[in-house]
């Protein structure tokens, strides 16, 4: 049984990408402390509420922050994988923590819509411009690496949410400064938990899949299988297991049956070719089991497998 080692790992803008979390935690803490201050001295709800929310989303991205630095940890006998899924599970606490704001606000709102309260219109504008700038300014530095990451993409949602709902307290601040409807603030909050859910819900559900070990969003395995069988001396592939070792990382483990009439030589450049046709579909490591067609199971793996087709362990090859 012969074993092939292979390293190759992608990493990309991790400076930018600190240096954004570092800033984004910077000015939402400012932004925070102003915004509560102003909020204590009108006895804006609005405000105050909006200051709780962003210093939820201050703790979130020091959590971000600390499981993106986290994928960098060496592995060590008792992490054999390191502690890269840190950001998955903090992608998952952050689509958990947002909902829970939302309905917070969404709470707040529909209590102030029958009982709204007299407020200053342009002082809750002014702020809420101020936060517009803040949390626009600061999602933007996520936007280019967002579809890289799912820990990347939960701070730019949390970012890009901030700057929805402070677009909304303006338009409330605007319209009761003209209008002195103080129900129309509630209203627009209401339209912006909307439009935070769909996002939110769909970075849940991403990141309970993957925390589950399901197959990432951007692979397919069937598009792999048939990736497999179109390699010359291929015959069949089986027990394929993919799962995401972080959120920007994937794995795979597959029996590949070959056909009986190929030679070591040529089972070695059958993976090699092969493990080359997965990196270019998002898996970044690799431990291939190779089996001979027609031949006996020798392997416990191959009970109760309804896919499995060809047995018979012959090698192993690992790519990382």
């Amino acid at each position: 049984m012969g074993h092939e080692h292979h390293h190759t790992h992608a990493s990309s803008g991790w400076t930018k990408v600190s240096t954004a979390f570092a800033v984004g935690i910077g000015l939402n803490f400012v932004f925070v402390v102003i915004e509560a201050t102003v909020g204590l001295s009108i006895h804006s709800l609005s405000l105050l509420s909006d200051a709780a929310h962003n210093l939820a989303d201050v703790g979130t991205l020091v959590l971000s922050l600390v499981a993106f630095r986290l994928l960098k940890a060496r592995a060590n006998e008792h992490y054999t994988y390191g502690f890269r899924k840190t950001s998955i599970l903090v992608a998952l606490f952050n689509s958990v923590i947002l909902l829970v704001s939302i309905g917070a606000i969404a709470y707040e709102a529909i209590q102030r819509t029958f009982n709204p309260e007299p407020l200053s219109g342009s002082t809750i504008a002014i702020i809420a411009g101020i936060g517009i700038v803040v949390n626009g300014t600061t999602a933007f530095f996520f936007m280019r690496e967002k579809d890289k990451d799912i820990n990347i993409k939960s701070a730019y949602l949390h970012l890009l949410s901030d700057t929805l709902v402070s677009a909304g307290i303006v338009v409330g601040g605007v319209a009761i400064i003209f209008t002195g409807w103080y129900w129309v603030d509630s209203v627009l909050s209401l339209l912006v938990v909307a439009v935070i859910l769909v996002s939110t819900w769909k970075l849940l559900r991403e990141s309970l899949k993957l925390s589950l070990d399901g197959v990432p969003a951007n692979v397919s395995v069937k598009d792999i299988t048939a990736r497999a069988l179109n390699v010359k001396g291929v015959a069949g592939l089986h027990h394929v297991h993919i799962w995401a070792l972080s959120s920007t990382e994937n794995a795979l483990t597959a029996h590949l049956v070959l056909k009986q009439d190929i030679t070591l030589e040529q089972e070695h450049a059958i993976k090699e070719q092969f493990r080359h046709e997965l990196t270019h579909h998002h898996i970044q490591h690799i431990t291939l089991e190779t089996e001979r067609e027609n031949e006996p199971c020798e392997s416990s793996d191959c009970s109760g497998d309804d896919s499995s087709t060809a047995k018979g362990t012959h090698g192993e090859s690992h790519a990382h």
